[in-house]
């Protein structure tokens, strides 16, 4: 019973200190660096100083205030131009009338351990309502920080559950788009989504595939170079390294210079805060590393900080986006006349502030009093004024000012209503730019490309020498003046930054097994394949009736071949074909002048001068298969070819039945030669010669033989040859001279023994010998015999056998008609002699 009395008692006394020590300040309070009270409050988080020197934590004593130093020009002059557009706003008579803009300026000193405390110290204040309750409250309407994004990563997660605004004039890193974790996150600078694919474009742009990469080792560099990696990749662009590092790690940043140094690229992006570019800066220039392209990004490539008398060594020629400089009209008065004296604490002469400040900790800011070079070159000065002015143009509409002389009063406006107004929010400011928010909760993407240049004087100056609109059309958004620009080493040509070499046209790229796509050999195309591009990935086939040409860069008509009068195997075959029509006439000539001797008056010198004229045509008509193949000269070849040889082999034929009969009619009781008069063997040749004529009719009326381009037997070349048509119609051609001249040289065999002193069936049987040889070793030659030279072997065989003819039946008589006339008598012809048997 005593137990549960006295824990009752304890439980009692518990609730009743808790009731009255609901809120309670532990520790110090952190004060701001400069403030102003107000009806409506603007907090800010700033990095004013770089440094920061952490008390002794012994625990023998309560640690002493946190110190810092080096002063932060370029977040000291946000502070300003914050404390300028407040002052303006609350001297204005058509926004927020009536209504007093108060700020609360803290200084981080670069330590994110300091930027919690500043950040706990915005969302709680030092107010406590009566009776020690807190207010529940947040004592800022909104909260414009930090620069960086790392540490705006922090400020925006611990104010996100409490929709606290918080507007980030220079936090680029594209993971703050995500609306879910940062709900009431807003920046007046673009995400690093474009700025990174713009760094993709710019290399792309000069033709450098193969480029260094170097980031913060942090939220900012971490996602802008994912986002650039891959819009390098969608480019075609190599990266040869990809190293990080931060500002703190100095083993890290020497192995990033010793890979810069190993690397062959000549192009580096650099994605670092100006932090991390000035320690970098350092070692390249401790290194003498000083031929390198460097392409920066808006946080360093404008910022003074950097310029130093040996900076340009290394950063001379470097390209890179810059957010747009605006100069803010009276911004610079300012600073000379009034900012020391209203908002600086330290300069005022009554310290009555509960806010007011050890001065002696900050000599260093009073001695930037009368410092103002930099005052227009403040790239991040336009968005600092643009957040407070967003600020304050949705409390406008919230406060119900539109169209009144004064806002309504005692209005409660929660931070989560600041948020959806700011959503919604759009206006033109004083220097003519229209500012909203898109659905990440940024604004368009805007920058000029800077290039680092030197003057006349040896100063370094930022050039602008294009830009990059995320506003206009994909096609329209960035610009750049080539000719403007000055290269690294302050060289006037473009370097050249690349695995391998341009393959020109007439090659294809192959990869080089185990290294990136931007390293590859240059191969030549193969034989009948073109490559008319730069850097062509494969090679085109040429089509049909196209090659390539010497430099395959072209595909151009492929060269024709036919069996032509002007190239030496035509002129020699011509000149067989003459010659033998030449001594066919001759002979035709000679028998003639002897037509009444007996030698030509033996065996029918009727069908002799029939024989001779034929053999005329046959050497004649070899010539209709040189030259270019047309439609008649491929229908007459072939048929002049069947018919004349048809006729020639019946006259033959005709010859050997003349000589059988003859004998046969020597026997007693024979009447044979009545049947084979001189009016039969005209009626005989005729018949066997209209045969042919027939098949080559019809040959020529079904199928006939027409010109053809045969692209199929060489690659390179056209053979402009006949078809043949109907093959048919071709083999009854052959096949019937081949018919006749084996019946022909059958008859003949037979005949040779019989008793003759000039027997004409030996000569016949010998030119039928070689006639078959020639036309049976014709086939096999024909058909494979490339080209041109098909025609080649078809006129060699015509003419062979045609000489045979021409020889083996009529040299023996040409023999005794010239040269031994005594026996050119009857009484030889009929003599006792007879020739051996074969």
């Amino acid at each position: 019973m005593l137990v549960f009395l006295y824990t009752f008692l304890l439980f009692h006394h518990l609730h009743t200190k808790a009731e009255n020590t609901v809120c309670h300040l532990m520790g110090d309070p952190k004060y701001p660096l400069l403030s102003k009270d107000g009806d409506i409050t603007i907090g800010a988080v700033l990095s004013i100083h770089s440094e920061e020197t952490l008390p002794s934590f012994e625990f023998i004593k309560k640690p002493q205030r946190l110190f810092c130093s080096s002063v932060n020009v370029r977040d000291f002059r946000l502070a300003q131009i914050m404390i300028f557009a407040i002052e303006e706003i609350n001297r204005s008579d058509s926004l927020l009338p009536n209504v007093s803009v108060g700020y609360r300026i803290y200084d981080t000193c670069g330590s994110r351990l300091s930027s919690m405390s500043a950040t706990m110290a915005l969302m709680n204040g030092h107010d406590i309502s009566a009776e020690d309750r807190c207010n529940g409250q947040s004592p800022v309407h909104s909260i414009i920080g930090e620069t960086e994004s790392s540490t705006t990563v922090i400020l925006a997660r611990n104010t996100g559950p409490f929709k606290i605004p918080v507007i980030s004039p220079s936090a680029t890193c594209e993971c703050l788009s995500n609306r879910k974790y940062y709900p009431s996150f807003f920046r007046t600078i673009a995400s690093d989504y474009h700025q990174s694919r713009a760094l993709a474009q710019i290399v792309k742009h000069f033709g450098w595939s193969w480029v260094g990469a170097v980031n913060s080792d942090n939220d900012y560099g971490n996602n802008g170079m994912a986002i650039f990696l891959k819009a390098a990749q969608e480019e075609g662009i190599c990266v040869e390294y990809s190293v990080k590092f931060y500002r703190t790690e100095s083993e890290k940043l020497k192995k990033v210079v010793d890979t810069i140094k190993r690397g062959t690229a000549k192009v580096i992006v650099v994605f670092l805060s100006h932090f991390e570019m000035g320690k970098l800066l350092d070692v390249l220039n401790n290194e003498n590393i000083t031929d390198l392209q460097v392409i920066g990004v808006e946080a360093w490539i404008t910022a003074k900080s950097l310029i130093t008398p040996n900076s340009f060594r290394v950063l001379g020629g470097s390209l890179g986006f810059a957010v747009r400089k605006i100069n803010i009209e009276g911004f610079a008065e300012y600073i000379v006349k009034e900012f020391w004296d209203t908002a600086f604490p330290c300069s005022q002469k009554e310290g009555n502030s509960k806010f007011a400040l050890n001065c002696s900790q900050f000599q260093d800011l009073l001695a930037l009093k009368n410092y103002k070079e930099d005052v227009l070159e403040q790239s991040y000065s336009s968005n600092v004024y643009k957040a407070v002015y967003a600020v304050a143009h949705s409390l406008h509409i919230m406060l119900n000012c539109e169209g009144r002389s004064s806002c309504v009063e005692g209005v409660t406006i929660p931070p989560h209503k600041v948020v959806e107004a700011l959503k919604n929010v759009h206006f033109t400011t004083k220097m003519g730019d229209y500012l909203w928010f898109d659905s990440t909760g940024a604004v368009v993407a805007q920058y000029e490309v800077i290039n680092w240049q030197q003057d006349a004087n040896g100063s370094i100056q930022f050039t602008p020498v294009g830009y990059y609109d995320a506003s206009l059309p994909p096609d329209q958004r960035f610009m750049i003046k080539t000719d403007k620009i000055i290269w690294a080493g302050e060289q006037l040509e473009k370097p050249n930054s690349v695995c391998s070499e341009s393959c020109p046209p007439g090659t294809r790229k192959a990869v080089q097994k185990g290294r990136p796509v931007c390293c590859y050999d240059c191969i030549s195309c193969a034989e009948g394949e073109i490559s008319n591009e730069t850097d062509s990935i494969n090679c085109k086939q040429c089509s049909g009736e196209y090659w390539s040409n010497a430099e395959k860069n072209n595909c151009v008509i492929k060269a024709t071949e036919f069996l032509s009068f002007t190239e030496v195997m035509g002129i020699v075959l011509v000149f067989f074909s003459l010659f033998g029509a030449g001594l066919t006439l001759l002979v035709a000539i000679l028998f003639y002048s002897k037509k009444d001797t007996p030698i030509v008056k033996a065996n029918n010198s009727e069908l002799s001068f029939l024989l001779l004229f034929s053999l005329t045509l046959c050497f004649l008509c070899s010539l209709t298969f040189i030259g270019r193949p047309t439609e008649w000269s491929c229908m007459l070849r072939h048929t002049a070819f069947g018919i004349t040889f048809v006729l020639c082999i019946s006259c033959v034929l005709g010859k050997t039945i003349v000589v059988l009969m003859a004998f046969k009619a020597t026997l007693p009781g024979s009447n044979v030669m009545k049947w084979f008069g001189p009016a039969q063997q005209r009626f005989s040749v005729l018949a066997f010669t209209l045969i042919q004529v027939l098949i080559c009719v019809l040959w020529l009326t079904l199928s006939p033989p027409l010109p053809h381009k045969n692209i199929n037997y060489y690659k390179e070349k056209i053979i402009l040859e006949c078809s043949l048509g109907s093959t048919i119609g071709f083999c009854a051609v052959l096949g019937y001279i081949g018919l006749l001249a084996v019946l022909c040289f059958i008859l003949a065999f037979l005949a040779r023994t019989l008793p003759d002193n000039f027997n004409e069936a030996k000569f016949i049987t010998f030119s039928m010998l070689i006639f078959c040889a020639v036309w049976i070793t014709f086939i096999p030659s024909y058909i494979s015999s490339p080209g041109k030279l098909t025609v080649a072997v078809e006129i060699f065989a015509i003419l062979a056998s045609s000489f045979g003819l021409l020889f083996c039946i009529f040299a023996p008589k040409c023999y005794i008609i010239l040269c031994n006339p005594e026996q050119n008598t009857k009484q030889h012809m009929m003599g006792k002699y007879q020739s051996k048997p074969y």
